[in-house]
């Protein structure tokens, strides 16, 4: 199963992207065993600056056809790092072929998108920066 996270925003050079490069390269090696990968990132930017209605049709955009799309949102369920493992599994082996993991920008995920999502993930109770968000995904996945 291909993993794709799909973001709003780019990620620049610094700890961040030093950080998710590390993990997704970790992921693609130790995934393949597993029927896991490639794992891949999605940046789109809104230019325009047309909001979260704008981001959620560039998103729409990159999220594979047909793939699972697990929406990172607040109001998502906090599970633990074994669930979500198992949760993946899952995924895997009913068949998908992809999944796609959307973060929105500063303002979140378009409702319209976070509605059309199959399951909605949180990472805790707190609000977390996006960029900083990709970084704990990789580092699950």
């Amino acid at each position: 199963m291909r993993v794709h996270i799909c973001a709003v925003g780019r990620l620049r050079a610094g700890p961040e992207k030093a950080l998710i490069d590390d993990y997704l390269l970790r992921f693609d090696r130790s995934g393949r065993a597993l029927g896991l990968g490639p794992a891949t990132l999605h940046e789109v930017e809104d230019k325009k600056g047309g909001g979260m209605k704008a981001e959620a049709a560039l998103l729409q955009r990159v999220i594979p056809k047909g793939a699972v799309i697990c929406a990172l949102d607040e109001r998502g369920k906090v599970i633990t790092s074994p669930e979500f493992g198992n949760l993946l599994a899952g995924w895997r082996d009913t068949g998908r072929g992809d999944v796609a993991f959307i973060t929105g920008g500063a303002d979140g995920i378009a409702p319209e998108l976070r509605a059309r999502a199959d399951y909605k993930l949180s990472f805790g109770k707190m609000v977390w920066p996006h960029m900083l968000v990709r970084v704990m995904l990789s580092e699950q996945i």
